[in-house]
């Protein structure tokens, strides 16, 4: 494991393993260093907030924000830029020896912890930098709960972060993540008591995805079944990407009326599917499809990229499109602008949309239509038609095929599966998976699409909510009797958060591909298996053969 940085949170480690030289994902040696750093700073920063907390003091609200922040900027694909790692690492110093004072003053005595955590300022942190990461923790099993803990806490604040952006924040989620990472700082903890906190994670993961399909639904409306486009106008365009609607709502504001067009992107997708967003008519449609395709796709766009979460692809040196690409909120690229949040929350887009208007149009890629928009709600008022058609044998499986996609090759066991399915199973699916099979034609039973898209990968709380509705509504004890068979693939930190979330609703039986974390060793490996029935892929008819499709 020797070399220049170990990481291994996502789903493409390098030789299943890690990424040592630099990231499979572009991410460079220095980058994943001072992101070390500042997950390293946030524990202090955690440690220090979660003693006064526990003293009945107040953390003010840009602790938390910052906390929040640096957990979902070192997210897989989201930020590439040294400098803008490196300022949060100096704000977090900041904030550390400012709540370290506070506490002083009010005569709190905090917890021991070692010298750099508490008195390292950057250049001692530069110094050190290779005894902050991963590998700290010699321990393989240990290292192996903590950073599958991390990784719930990452997801966790990307969601967090988007219902705040939209007024919708909660104490308690705050309170948890800094206090989960305050007491693997401060404390030797166990393995069965690492479990025990993960499985936590795994309940409030739960309720940041209630907390932010609250939000969105409030802000815009529940999703409704939709037809969305996925040709091109004749209007130059802006695409957006990530998951931010908060950022989709004040792009389409900005162009009305501007004879710009606007295009979502991957993850952007289920935008179209909330009422609200409606009203624009120059919301023209979807363009392309997920994240790891945008080298050919965005060169045929034209025209700019705002990228308001991950997942980023670092683009080639004679990229035409690089000059083109914006970044907002936790993510960022060296050489490209940055836009700013204002005082009120929002983001000028005057930019973007003056360049916007000296570019081609969009090179159309494909024609045509996909279906999505059901969430909870959507598919609570086709309820009746759904127990029916269970009933009458017409629907006998239900197939969760949520989560993220990917480059490797070996994904494409997602297709030939979605194709093989016998055609009386429907597709559960949130994420950008989806882009594997949501415009196969893979038909309907008695009126119900059999591709039932909830929308992002936080929107697979719409499918847990589904699935509990269904064995209320079938009179059953527990929610693995239901016909329902999990066949999730995963690649970065918001699927952890979904999987932990999962586990906690004590769904059990679910298969993770293409490959299992490596993050994972082979003890805790074997708890999952043991305990929830965790197990990985092989080929789509033994797969099927085994979920008795």
């Amino acid at each position: 494991m020797e070399g220049n940085m170990f990481c291994y949170q996502c789903q493409e480690a390098a030789k299943g393993t890690g990424c040592v030289l630099k990231g499979v994902c572009g991410k460079k040696d220095t980058t994943a260093r001072y992101m070390d750093l500042l997950l390293f700073v946030v524990r202090g920063v955690s440690v220090a907030a979660d003693a006064l907390r526990t003293k009945g003091r107040e953390v003010e609200a840009d602790t938390n924000g910052f906390v929040t922040d640096a957990l979902f900027s070192t997210i897989t694909n989201a930020n590439f830029d040294d400098e803008s790692i490196l300022a949060r690492v100096r704000k977090g110093l900041e904030l550390r020896d400012r709540l370290k004072a506070r506490a002083a003053d009010a005569g709190i005595v905090l917890p021991e912890v070692d010298e750099l955590t508490w008195n390292g300022g950057e250049a001692d942190y530069l110094a050190k930098s290779a005894s902050v990461g991963v590998l700290r923790e010699p321990n393989e099993d240990l290292r192996s709960l903590k950073e599958l803990l991390m990784y719930g806490l990452k997801g966790m604040a990307a969601y967090h972060e988007h219902a705040m952006r939209l007024g919708f924040a909660d104490e308690a989620i705050h309170a948890f993540m800094q206090s989960a990472l305050a007491r693997i700082t401060v404390k030797a903890m166990g393995a069965d008591e690492l479990v025990a906190l993960v499985l936590e994670a795994g309940q409030h993961g739960v309720q940041v995805m209630a907390l932010l399909d609250q939000a969105n639904t409030t802000r815009y409306g529940h999703p409704e079944l939709t037809k969305v486009n996925i040709g091109v106008g004749k209007n130059p365009g802006i695409l957006i990407s990530g998951h931010d609607l908060h950022d989709l709502e004040d792009l389409l504001r900005q162009t009305e009326g501007t004879g710009v067009d606007v295009y979502t992107h991957s993850e952007m997708l289920p935008g179209h599917y909330y009422p609200a967003f409606k009203q624009y008519k120059h919301f023209v449609g979807n363009y392309g499809n997920a994240w790891w395709k945008q080298r050919e796709e965005f060169t045929a766009f034209n025209g700019p990229i705002v990228f308001t979460t991950n997942c980023i692809v670092p683009p080639l040196e004679n990229a035409t499109y690089k000059d083109r690409m914006f970044t907002a909120n936790s993510t960022g690229y060296p050489g490209c602008k940055h836009i700013a949040t204002d005082a009120e929350g929002h983001k000028d887009f005057s930019e973007v949309i003056a360049l916007a208007k000296q570019c081609q149009p969009p090179v159309e890629l494909e024609q045509g239509e996909i279906v999505g928009g059901f969430a909870h709600n959507q598919v609570m008022q086709l309820a009746d038609k759904v127990v029916e058609a269970v009933k009458n044998g017409a629907i006998r499986k239900f197939v969760v095929m949520a989560g993220c996609d990917g480059r490797m090759k070996s994904r494409d066991y997602y297709a030939d599966f979605a194709q093989a399915l016998p055609k009386d199973t429907v597709i559960l699916t949130a994420g950008c998976a989806k882009y594997r099979y949501n415009k196969l034609p893979l038909g309907d039973i008695q009126g119900i699409p059999r591709v039932l898209d909830a929308g992002q990968c936080n929107d697979s709380y719409s499918l847990a909510v589904i699935a509990l509705k269904l064995k209320e509504v079938f009179q059953l004890n527990d929610i693995n009797e239901l016909p329902i068979v999990y066949n999730i693939a995963w690649y970065e930190q918001k699927a952890v958060i979904v999987l932990l979330a999962l586990l906690s609703l004590g769904v059990k039986h679910i298969h993770l591909g293409p490959t299992l974390p490596a993050f994972l060793s082979p003890n805790v490996a074997k708890v999952l298996v043991e305990q929830f029935g965790i197990g990985g892929i092989t080929t789509p008819e033994a797969d099927m053969q085994l979920f008795g499709i």
